[in-house]
């Protein structure tokens, strides 16, 4: 049999099954961080500053909480809650990554 591996994706959605963060919404995060502007890390995703603005809204609506800080002398970061979420995501990430690849092993090997 040919090498097989798994690939598989994890997001946090609301009860409504909107999401909350997921692949794209930490990557708008990252570049926020990286970049210090909103509007870089749209240009960067090929995505429009509104688009990526309500993205980050929703997930703050839905969260009750400040994920990016914007000032316009300083440019935009992440509030201590958004870095936490980022690292609490990855660590999940993380770990369906591990857990995944014991379930494919014990499945196809």
């Amino acid at each position: 049999m040919a090498c097989l591996k798994l690939r598989s994706s994890q997001w946090i959605v609301d009860e409504h099954g909107r999401p909350i963060i997921g692949k794209g919404r930490m990557e708008i995060l990252d570049l926020i961080e990286e970049t210090g502007s909103i509007n870089q890390a749209a240009k960067r995703m090929k995505m429009s500053y509104k688009a990526v603005w309500s993205k980050i809204k929703a997930s703050e609506r839905h969260l009750g909480t400040t994920l990016v800080h914007t000032d316009r002398c300083k440019g935009s970061h992440l509030s201590r809650e958004g870095r936490e979420l980022v690292e609490k995501f990855r660590r999940l990430q993380e770990r369906c990554r591990q857990a995944d690849d014991g379930i494919f092993a014990e499945i196809f090997e």
